[in-house]
C-alpha cells in the first residue's frame, strides 16, 4: 500500500466534503451544542447548583464506585449532581461527535461518488482496493477527530471557567475524559467509518447510506443511558475494556469490508 496514493484519495475527497454544507452543518452544529450549550445551561441556570436534589439522579448516586465518591467528598447534593453531569453523564455524548461526523463524511465516500457520476473514473484508477478504502477512511477519520479534540478543549475550558467558583478547583480534564477522547473516541469512529464505507459502496445514494449509518449511534446511546441510570459508569477500567472490544470489532469489520469490496459489482449496481 502506497501512502502517496492514499493521501491522493484523501485530498480529493476532502475538497468535495468541505464544499458540501449538507455534510459540514452537522459536523459544526452538534459539537457546539455539546461543548458550549450543555455546560452553559448546567452552570448558568439559576439554582442548578445550589438547588439541586440528589434524588434526581438517585440510581446513579446509589451505584457510584468508591473512587467517584471520594472525588465528591465535601460537596453538597446539588454540587454532586452538577459534578456527575459534567464529568460523567455528559462524557459519552462526546462519542457522538466522532461517530456522527465520521459517518456523515463516510456516507458520502462511495455513495456521493455515484451521485456525482465520478465513481467510474475513480474505480478505473490504478489504486489498489486497500489504498482506495484507506483514503476513504482517512477523509472521514481525520476531520472527525480534529472536531472532537477541539470540542473537548472548548468544553474543558468552559466548564473549568464557569465552575471554578462552585468547586474551588479545576474539575477537568480527568483520566476518564482523557481515555474517552484519545482511546475510545478514535476506536468508535473507526468502527462507524468502516461500517459506513462498506455500506456506502453497496447502496445507490448518499441519503440511503446516511440513514443506514445512524445504526452506529445505537451503542453510544446505550452508554449514555447506562450512565444516567448508574448501570455502567465510564470509569477508566470500563473504558479500557470497551476500547479493547472496539479494536477487535474494528479489525473484523475492516477485513470484511475489504473482502467484500469488488469494483465490478459496484459498477454493476449503477446500471
Amino acid at each position: 500500500m502506497r501512502v502517496d496514493r492514499v493521501l491522493l484519495v484523501f485530498r480529493k475527497d476532502w475538497l468535495e466534503v468541505r464544499r458540501n454544507w449538507e455534510i459540514m452543518a452537522p459536523i459544526i452544529i452538534l459539537p457546539l451544542i455539546l461543548s458550549v450549550v450543555l455546560p452553559s445551561m448546567m452552570l448558568l441556570i439559576p439554582g442548578s447548583v445550589s438547588g439541586g436534589n440528589a434524588q434526581d439522579l438517585g440510581p446513579l448516586l446509589n451505584n457510584l464506585p468508591a473512587s467517584v465518591q471520594a472525588e465528591m467528598a465535601g460537596l453538597t447534593d446539588g454540587q454532586k449532581i452538577v459534578y456527575l453531569m459534567l464529568v460523567y453523564v455528559f462524557a459519552p455524548f462526546f462519542l457522538l461527535i466522532p461517530a456522527m461526523a465520521s459517518s456523515v463524511i463516510a456516507s458520502d465516500s462511495f455513495a456521493g461518488e455515484k451521485e456525482r457520476k465520478t465513481i467510474e473514473g475513480l474505480l478505473a484508477t490504478p489504486l489498489s482496493d486497500g489504498e482506495l478504502l484507506m483514503g476513504k477512511i482517512m477523509v472521514a477519520f481525520v476531520p472527525s477527530m480534529i472536531v472532537t479534540l477541539l470540542s473537548f478543549t472548548v468544553y474543558t475550558a468552559l466548564v473549568d471557567a464557569l465552575s471554578f467558583g462552585t468547586f474551588n478547583r479545576l474539575i477537568l480534564p480527568t483520566l476518564n475524559w482523557v481515555l474517552i477522547i484519545f482511546l475510545l473516541a478514535p476506536a468508535t469512529a473507526i468502527t462507524g467509518i468502516a461500517l459506513t464505507v462498506t455500506v456506502s459502496a453497496r447502496v445507490k445514494g448518499f441519503r440511503e447510506a446516511q440513514q443506514l449509518s445512524v445504526l452506529v449511534i445505537v451503542p453510544i446511546m446505550a452508554l449514555v443511558l447506562g450512565q444516567v441510570f448508574g448501570l455502567l459508569l465510564l470509569v477508566p477500567a470500563v473504558i479500557l475494556i470497551l476500547f479493547a472490544i472496539f479494536i477487535v470489532v474494528d479489525i473484523i469489520i475492516l477485513k470484511i469490508g475489504l473482502s467484500m469490496f469488488e469494483r465490478e459489482e459496484i459498477l454493476s449496481r449503477m446500471h
